[in-house]
This record gives C-alpha cells, structure tokens and sequence, in this order.
C-alpha cells in the first residue's frame, strides 16, 4: 500500500525514540521547541526518557498534535520497561525501541501521520536485548514495508548524494556492484525524486568508481567495460543520467547545479562530500519505501548524552524535509 499524500498537509511528522539512552530524546524535543509552528509533530515514546526541562502533553491520536504541539511536545505514549540512564543502554528497553518504529510505520502507512523521523537506534542493543535480526534500521524498515528495495539517500539544501553500495569493505565494493544493482539503485532514486522531491525529470550524475573514471580503462575497468554502456541504455529508455564522472570533480559548486542528485559507488564517496559541505545538516532519507523516512545524519552519542549539548540541528532538517517530502 503506498501512501497516497492527499489531505497530508494537516498531518503531523512522527518521530521514533530510537535508543533512549542516547540522545534521540534530547534532540527530538529541542527540535520541538524549534519548530512549533512551523511542523506539527508528535513524538512517540516513554515520557520518562524526555529532558525534565521540556513540557509535554499525553495526546491520544497524531491528529491531537496540531492543537497540542503549540505548548508542549504532543506524546503518544509507549511504556517501556525500564527508564534510562544517559549513555548507557539498558537491554530491557530493546523491544520497546523496535516497537516504536514499527508503530510509527503503521501511524504513517495509515495515513494518520504524514511521515516519519527516525531517531538513531544503537543496533548492538537491539541485538543484545531482544535478538534484532536486522543489520540496521533502513533495514528493518524496508521488511515492516513488505520487502522493498531501498537505498540510502543523503540530502541538504546543497546536495543530494547516493550511496549505490553502504555498509560493505571496500575491497567488496566491486564484487557487489553489478550493472543490475547500479540500474536498481538508479530507478529507485529516479522514482524518489519525482514521488517525494517533486522533481518530474530528475537529472542524476553518475560517479566512476576508480580515479578519473577509469582513465580509459588505465586505472580500473569497470566504467570502460559496463558503466557507460549502463548509463548510454538508460539515457535511451528516458533517464536523464550522465557520467561516469570523476568522482573528483564531481562536488564542487559548478558541477552541483547541472543535477539533482548525486550516484556515488561506495559509502565514503557519498558522505565525504555531504559532510564536507552541510555536517550538521545533512539528513539521511530512505528512497524506495511506501512512506516518508527520514532521519539525522549522526548515531547515539553517548559520550554526550543527558548534557544538554547535543546539536538538534540535523533532526531539524530531518523534520522539516520530511514535512516537506508529504507537501510535493
């Protein structure tokens, strides 16, 4: 069932707790105090594990949050089994976790929620406290949705970037690159850009995957032997694509305004660039799933946890792309 994103406009964001030991919490509920007004938003979680400085209110529905939101972060409640202690994560609160997001999906695929934002969830804890059988959370996500084939997306006002392999070494990178993932990972991007961004012919540059895109086939063979031959097939069946490109000189200025995302082949390819120009942010979006995700760009952080300190900026922009993704 894909979410159709008529009458969206007067429904909240969700956010998921995530790990409730780290700073999800705390900069979930500094976003709220930044954005009342502007994203109506409700959070789903244990009202314990909330800075004791940040009002709330117990609402019943996500429809509650419009009136709610303007006074005090709007909860719907999910008791957990244990309270918590700032960095340090307790195994009895794994369900819970796991339960919220898996609420939080169904609020958004039920069209009671617009989107949803997913705080970070610290997966050795998951693992350790109730069995997680998923190596992260798009994963998780993309089996609550029916299987979907998902990738990863990296987005801020200055770019958007791909990721066409993620959590792999680097001397694996090759072996799972193959010229039916890198179609896949180009449809789908295609698809989310037009869906969720609103972009109805989306230019999408290819990165090469070895230095200057190969050189001809003298510094790796990949872009001579298929790349282009990929891309030259797409651009016939309607895909405004371009590339292979050095991935070089593919991120400055000049080169950002000519596409509307970025494909590059391996995790560091993607991120070092978005990092580089909008750290704090940068939000990770799922393309792929029949519902709005996203999420900040940066973990648990323990070591920081309950100080106060925490940036709220990047689930910020997490919040106010998802808002605006269930607008387009």
């Amino acid at each position: 069932m894909t979410q159709a994103k008529t009458g969206l406009a007067d429904k909240p964001v969700v956010i998921s707790c995530g790990e409730p030991s780290g700073i999800g919490p705390e900069v979930a509920a500094r976003a709220w105090a930044m954005l009342a007004g502007e994203v109506p938003l409700a959070w789903i979680g244990d009202p314990r594990h909330l800075p004791q400085d940040i009002p709330h209110c117990i609402i019943d529905s996500p429809s509650d949050a419009l009136a709610a939101g303007s006074d005090a972060l709007p909860v719907l409640r999910h008791d957990f089994a244990a309270g918590a202690v700032a960095g340090k994560p307790d195994p009895a609160n794994a369900q819970g976790v796991i339960d919220v997001i898996a609420r939080g999906v169904d609020l958004v695929r039920s069209g009671a929620a617009s989107a949803l934002t997913t705080a970070p969830i610290h997966k050795k804890a998951l693992k350790d406290g109730a069995g997680f059988a998923y190596p992260g959370h798009t994963e998780y996500l993309a089996a609550l949705a029916g299987g979907s084939d998902v990738v990863m997306m990296l987005a801020s006002d200055q770019l958007r970037v791909v990721p066409a392999t993620i959590h792999i070494a680097l001397d694996q990178v090759p072996n799972v690159l193959t010229p039916a993932h890198l179609r896949r990972v180009i449809e789908i991007t295609a698809a989310g850009l037009r869906s969720q961004f609103g972009i109805k012919a989306p230019r999408i540059a290819i990165a090469g995957l070895n230095p200057h895109a190969g050189e001809g086939g003298t510094m790796g063979r990949q872009e001579a032997d298929w790349m282009t031959a990929l891309v030259t097939r797409m651009q016939d069946e309607g895909y405004d694509l371009s590339g292979p490109h050095p991935a070089d000189t593919m991120f400055h200025a000049a080169a950002r305004v000519r596409y509307d995302a970025a494909i590059a082949m391996y995790h560091d390819q993607a991120l070092i660039p978005i990092k580089t120009l909008d750290f704090d942010r940068g939000v990770n979006v799922t393309l792929g799933l029949p519902f709005i995700r996203t999420s900040p760009d940066h973990g648990t952080a323990f070591d920081i946890a309950g100080q106060g300190i925490a940036n709220p900026t990047s689930m910020v922009e997490a919040l106010r792309m998802a808002y605006r993704m269930a607008q387009s």
